[in-house]
């Protein structure tokens, strides 16, 4: 353990006597470090728990002492017969205030003596964390060889720095804790609470957080995109050599996970195998290849969602337990069969956009994956997952709302903006009515003939005839892409 006041005082070849009560400062708190200065104010140089050594009393003890004790020193020591006998009164009372502890130190003891000790228990203090350090860590690489590699490195650990340990699983659940019992229901939710954005932001990252069981620390575990969850280990009181044994064992947990990833890419690689089966029609060798390992494919009616995003990977490992559904991955996207909640709850939980394809069977799954992507393009933030019924009640028009009919719209009206930039509303108010030009021209607020010339013009701009109702349903299709 490193040095104390106590430890010093007691050191009888130095011959140090405290002056101040024995209550009146932490007596028994480490020290970190002694120092010698006789500066007015040598705090810019000191760090808080270090110990001070003097020989010139200060001009204002009141002053002097207030600065020492706000800064958080450690103890004063005064030494006596270099520039002046004893040790001033006024000194002693104001560290007595300000609950500084105060001892004199003799003439016959060297300053570099207290500093020696001092300095020679932090060593050794230092040297004793190394060696448990390392006993730690050989202790948990030891216990990564269990059966149960991962619940064995995180007990070892909770033992091992004698604090909570929990492991907050890819599904946002408190799915390990050590030692048991060790966290009540309020502490698992606010362990959940602060894990969720670290996993949400499927990036490398740490973070702390306070609960009812005390501090903790939060630590991502695995490759960003694909986090396997978060380790959450109790903070408080923790120094450098038990943060050096916690870094180990993310490590060590980040490889114990990682370990199930080849029996996780088998499932996902039977999973797409099923999905082509049942696009390719043979619905009846998809089943009998799923129910051992995935379960019972879902009945008709069912719906087909569509999900595509930088997160996939990660919503994968959210429905492993969250959906009795069956999923797959096809491509870059992910297709859910039969749960229309799971399918919103990826979305917003992994910033996914998807569609929803029309109730349908298992024999129709192509033309519902068609469905399903149709609508996927039709998804937004305000709607990231959208429904085919929606879009087919739009109707076709409504399918010129995409980037691509846009432009070839805009192409085909240029002509039209660049000698008018009225001429295509006026086209759409004549479209609208049916091509009837006194109704139109009434709507305009124009006489007949001169909205007759106003279409021949455009004929003339267009190089089209809009006699014919081709030629006006594209003229159509057009003027409501660029609406």
């Amino acid at each position: 353990m490193p040095a104390t006041l106590t430890q010093l005082l007691a050191r009888g070849e130095l011959g140090l006597r405290l002056l101040t009560p024995p209550d009146s400062g932490a007596l028994d708190a480490p020290l970190a470090w002694a120092h010698s200065s006789d500066l007015p104010d040598p705090t810019p140089f000191l760090s808080p728990g270090q110990l001070l050594l003097v020989t010139q009393p200060p001009e204002d003890a009141e002053a002097y002492v207030r600065r020492l004790a706000d800064h958080g020193i450690a103890g004063l020591g005064f030494g006596t017969e270099v520039v002046r006998a004893g040790t001033p009164a006024s000194l002693v009372e104001a560290c007595t205030r300000h609950r500084l502890p105060l001892f004199e130190v003799p003439y016959r003891t060297p300053f570099i003596a207290v500093v020696r000790f001092v300095a020679d228990r932090v060593a050794a203090d230092a040297y004793a964390r190394s060696t448990w350090a390392l006993r730690a860590s050989r202790a948990i690489s030891l216990a990564a060889l269990r059966p149960d590699a991962l619940g064995a490195v995180l007990s070892e650990l909770s033992r091992q720095i004698e604090r909570p340990v929990a492991l907050v699983g890819a599904d946002g659940t408190v799915g390990r804790c050590h030692p048991a019992g060790a966290l009540g229901a309020r502490a698992r939710q606010a362990l959940m609470e602060a894990a969720d954005p670290l996993l949400r932001s499927g990036r490398r990252a740490a973070g702390t957080v306070g609960t009812d069981a005390g501090p903790f620390a939060l630590q991502t575990l695995g490759a960003a995109g694909r986090l396997r969850g978060v380790l959450a280990v109790g903070s408080e009181g923790l120094d450098a050599a038990a943060q050096q044994v916690v870094t180990g064992v993310v490590a060590l947990a980040g490889l114990a996970l990682e370990q199930s990833r080849a029996a996780d890419a088998a499932r996902e690689r039977l999973r797409t195998a099923v999905w082509r089966a049942l696009l390719s029609g043979n619905t009846g060798v998809a089943a009998s290849i799923a129910e051992p390992v995935l379960g019972s494919l879902p009945p008709a009616p069912l719906r087909l969602a569509v999900l595509s995003g930088a997160a996939v990977a990660a919503g994968l490992d959210w429905l492993e337990s969250h959906s009795d559904a069956f999923f797959a991955r096809d491509g870059a996207d992910l297709v859910v069969l039969g749960d229309d909640a799971a399918a919103a709850a990826l979305a917003a939980r992994f910033d996914l956009r998807g569609g929803l394809s029309a109730p349908t069977g298992l024999e129709a799954l192509p033309a519902a994956l068609g469905q399903a992507q149709t609508a996927r393009n039709r998804a937004s933030a305000d709607d990231p997952v959208a429904v085919f019924d929606d879009v087919a009640a739009a109707g076709m028009l409504a399918l010129l709302h995409t980037p691509d009919a846009r432009a070839v719209a805009q192409t085909t009206l240029h002509p039209l903006v660049a000698a008018d930039p009225s001429l295509p509303a006026v086209l759409r108010t004549w479209l609208d009515a049916d091509g009837v030009y006194d109704v139109a021209a009434r709507r305009l607020g124009v006489h007949r003939h001169t909205l007759r010339a106003r279409v021949a013009d455009a004929e003339r701009l267009l190089g089209r005839d809009l006699s014919t109702f081709a030629a006006r349903a594209d003229l159509y299709a057009a003027l409501r892409a660029t609406a």
